[in-house]
């Protein structure tokens, strides 16, 4: 894989919608087709949220993504932490489950994805079909719509600083 980006962010749950944020603008930038940005910002925001959640920061503390367009039309985006005591791993989880679902999105999102582990870090990586925006397929708007927010710019759950009431009204 050639990469195109890398970016190191703070152990923290705002790193994710930050990331996002890059991510998203950087593809576009590629002309890469809406729907395979919208992929690839999914399965990051659930590599990233898994990576805080159970692994520790690397040794400089922070956490890494990278993202990169190969030859074959994919788009492989990966997230480098220090490691958990775990491997990472698709599970069941059940209705009532409060988690455990963001690797089996992962999973139906992506073309394939895997684990590797490299010089004290683990890398989990994903591979998402992105051909280049062209004839017939959507690119992502340049601005988003007045009143609408983008999805990387939604507050992550995980974020403690997140002060909604939930029972908040949004304006029709």
């Amino acid at each position: 894989m050639r990469t195109t980006g890398v970016a190191l962010f703070p152990h923290a749950p705002t790193s994710v919608a930050l990331a996002r944020r890059r991510l998203r603008s950087e593809l576009i930038d590629a002309g890469v087709s809406e729907s395979a940005v919208d992929d690839a910002n999914l399965i990051v925001s659930e590599l990233l949220s898994n990576a805080l959640r159970h692994a520790r920061p690397l040794p400089s503390g922070k956490i890494r993504l990278s993202w990169g367009r190969r030859g074959d039309g994919m788009i492989e985006v990966a997230v480098s932490d220090g490691g958990a005591s775990t491997e990472p791993r698709c599970g069941p989880s059940t209705l009532s489950s409060l988690g455990g679902r963001g690797l089996g999105i992962v999973e139906s999102l992506a073309a394939r994805w895997g684990v590797r582990h490299d010089h004290g870090a683990t890398t989990v990586w994903a591979l998402v079909d992105a051909p280049q925006a062209g004839a017939g397929a959507r690119t992502a708007p340049p601005v988003a719509h007045a009143g609408v927010a983008e999805y990387a710019d939604l507050p992550d759950l995980d974020d403690e600083s997140w002060d909604v009431p939930p029972t908040r009204a949004f304006p029709a």
